[in-house]
């Protein structure tokens, strides 16, 4: 009698089945890694579109109490409001605070994402 040695066709195919699930969930990891990168980078450029615009709104000396939208060249869509808020609390004051919010909304892929940013902005009041 002779030993054989190897492997038989059986151990052969369940070393490849298991060689193939462990591949599947690595490049699936990679995979959704990728997409993550590629959606943070899709905010990180609207967070930048979103405060430049802030900074333009909040430059503005003569802004007052309104709504607007407007859309960029980039495919970007803003949303402005603008409120009188705590009239109550600045009445008896030379100055009036006002809230801005912004809402960004942009399309990528066939999903809308949007983003929002809220501040204050003390200015004087028209006399």
């Amino acid at each position: 009698m002779t030993d054989m040695e190897g492997f038989t066709l059986l151990e052969v195919l369940v070393a490849i089945a298991i060689l193939g699930i462990a591949i599947t969930v690595v490049l699936q990891l990679f995979s959704a890694n990728l997409r993550a990168v590629s959606s943070s980078d899709d905010y990180v450029s609207a967070v930048m579109k979103a405060e430049a615009r802030m900074r333009e709104i909040l430059d503005d000396e003569k802004l007052t109490e309104r709504s607007w939208s407007e859309a960029t060249d980039d495919g970007y869509r803003i949303d402005v409001s603008v409120s009188d808020t705590s009239k109550e609390r600045t009445e008896n004051l030379q100055v009036r605070l006002l809230k801005i919010d912004m809402t960004l909304r942009w399309t990528k892929g066939t999903k809308e994402r949007s983003l929002t940013l809220r501040t204050l902005k003390v200015a004087n009041k028209q006399i």
